[in-house]
């Protein structure tokens, strides 16, 4: 994970740097700075219409009373976008781009649902319940033991 990190934060700079020079020699470095500076303006416009979607739309699905999954993986989604669109430079411009395009992130959202073993688990009155993707192996049989511990039964409190 360190070696990935460092190549990162090594790597991506280096890349940006390459691309700024390369456009500044093209078309002069005021235009340059006025796209980078542009970029970022015009991404955080985006950036701010499409989070108030998202979460109008969370806050539309906790009121039917569903757990808004979906919505916090767009939520995430767009914050990675927003930090790529902060950072000067033209590739990661273009990545904050790419994932402010719904259909892109919504792409990327089922690619990874599936390809993780994601679960979410919901705090009741009674306990945890825990709701787990069921994979192909596994049948509509299977049973999970468990059990429920009330905080205010007394013999507990000891």
């Amino acid at each position: 994970m360190f070696r990935f990190l460092f190549l990162l934060f090594l790597v991506i700079p280096i890349i940006e740097i390459f691309f700024l020079i390369q456009v500044g020699q093209v078309i002069g470095a005021g235009w340059t700075i006025f796209l980078v500076v542009g970029t970022a303006v015009l991404g955080a416009f985006l950036l701010r219409m499409q989070g108030f979607q998202t979460l109008q739309r969370a806050q539309t699905s906790m009121a039917h009373g569903q757990i808004p999954a979906k919505e916090m993986l767009e939520g995430l989604c767009l914050l990675v976008s927003g930090a790529l669109l902060l950072t000067p430079g033209f590739v990661t411009d273009t990545l904050g781009f790419l994932l402010l395009t719904p259909p892109i992130r919504q792409l990327l959202i089922a690619q990874l649902a599936k390809n993780s073993q994601m679960f979410f688990t919901s705090r009741t009155s009674t306990g945890f319940y825990q709701q787990r993707p069921r994979s192909s192996h596994q049948d509509d049989n299977s049973v999970i033991d468990g059990e429920v511990v009330d905080d205010d039964d007394p013999r507990h409190l000891r």
